[in-house]
């Protein structure tokens, strides 16, 4: 029989053996499943702290998660000891502020680390859109707020960076657009690192937004365009045409394939549907629209000249550059159109040149790929191209009477 002293050696050994095969790197560790961040504070920093080691549950299972996770917590806590270090030197600032002090276990990540936690579980499906945009609202709230622990702003904080934004010469909406992105990047830090408190982003007030209706183009300016579309005869008119004559959404437009482009046909059409480089907008989206008049006009110049990316100027594996013809083809439309009127009002003519024609309800939403009004335009497959082809060619032969 073992001693009892012997017994207590033996269970002491097999621990450390235990936790010594968990120990995944210097700070990361697993305990019954569960991970941890392990750390030892610096010798010349242990009247800080009340122990010598900090040691923080990260309430995960999973490895890539913790992983994040305690590299974030190495680097607060780099950054936190290197403000220590001023402050015994006489060069720092109130440590007040640091999220380990006297025991107290470190607070969430800071706004810019809490971005890129956003992105590691966001982005992944998402175009380069939406990190770009992340990114773009992280810059201006910290240019205006400094890059503090998520937990730490207020909701005067909030209102200092509405009332920035709006003095920038921001639309209401796209200050909305922004503050939700940054609420959504507080409260998945809340959640994810256990954080007490609010969202101080939650409950900000904004002005009420005057909505600004897009106006739609004259039938007349529609037909100089298209004809001059025609004379200048190149991919950025190929678009302008594509556009004109069948109602695309521009980022529907700017990544379509050669081949989704069919002209050997009875009835021409292009085919709208999801691509890894360009998502559709919503489910309706996703359809076949017949080609008459200057689309079918560009569809075969698009056919003669190029390769894979029917508009590859704007368009590759990478993603659609959608931001950039806009500006491009918008910057081209100003002196042709009446004030207000955008790429996108080809858009809103389309549906009103439908109307002109008395066009049905779902015939209409089906070419635009508008949302169903109602369940029932929801039941089957819709309409064939024969069918929609046929109003189209109503629109073509009504226009040239009138």
């Amino acid at each position: 029989d073992l001693s009892p002293y012997f017994k207590q050696l033996v269970v002491s050994l097999l621990n450390k053996v235990g936790r010594m095969v968990d120990q995944f790197n210097h700070h990361l560790y697993r305990k019954r499943g569960f991970y941890y961040f392990s750390r030892r504070v610096p010798k010349t920093l242990l009247d800080h702290y009340q122990k010598s080691r900090i040691v923080i549950a990260l309430r995960t299972r999973h490895f890539r998660k913790a992983l994040a996770q305690s590299q974030m917590l190495a680097k607060r806590l780099d950054d936190q000891w290197f403000e220590l270090r001023l402050t015994q030197l006489g060069l720092g600032t109130s440590s007040s502020h640091l999220g380990y002090l006297n025991g107290k276990q470190a607070e969430g990540p800071r706004f810019s680390e809490a971005v890129e936690f956003y992105l590691q579980l966001k982005a992944h499906d998402k175009d380069e859109v939406f990190t770009r945009t992340a990114k773009r609202n992280r810059d201006s709230l910290i240019s205006v707020l400094g890059d503090k622990p998520v937990e730490h702003y207020t909701s005067k904080d909030a209102g200092k960076l509405r009332d920035v934004l709006l003095e920038r010469g921001l639309s209401v909406s796209s200050v909305r657009r922004n503050f939700a992105t940054i609420r959504s990047i507080v409260n998945i830090s809340f959640a994810e690192h256990g954080l007490e408190g609010s969202n101080a982003f939650a409950k900000v007030v904004l002005p009420t937004a005057r909505p600004t209706a897009r106006q739609p183009i004259p039938l007349d300016a529609i037909k100089e365009m298209q004809a001059e579309c025609k004379k200048i005869d190149d991919q950025a008119r190929w678009l302008v045409a594509l556009i004109s004559d069948t109602g695309l959404r521009l980022s529907e437009a700017t990544g379509i394939l050669v081949s989704d482009i069919v002209l050997d046909d009875p009835y021409p059409h292009v085919i709208i549907q999801p691509h890894p480089w360009r998502r559709l907008k919503t489910e309706g989206s996703e359809r076949r629209v017949p080609l008459v008049g200057a689309a079918l006009w560009a569809a075969r110049r698009v056919k003669d000249n190029a390769q894979h990316f029917a508009f590859d100027k704007y368009c590759s594996g990478s993603g659609t550059k959608s931001n950039s013809a806009s500006a491009a083809l918008n910057k081209w439309l100003k002196p042709r159109v009446p004030k207000g009127c955008v790429i996108h009002s080809f858009r809103h003519s389309f549906r009103d040149r439908l109307r002109a024609i008395e066009s049905p309800l779902e015939i209409t939403d089906q070419l635009g790929g508008w949302s169903s009004q109602t369940i029932g335009q929801s039941y089957g497959k819709g309409y064939g191209l024969d069918v929609l082809s046929k109003w189209l060619s109503k629109i073509d032969l009504a226009e040239r009477i009138t």
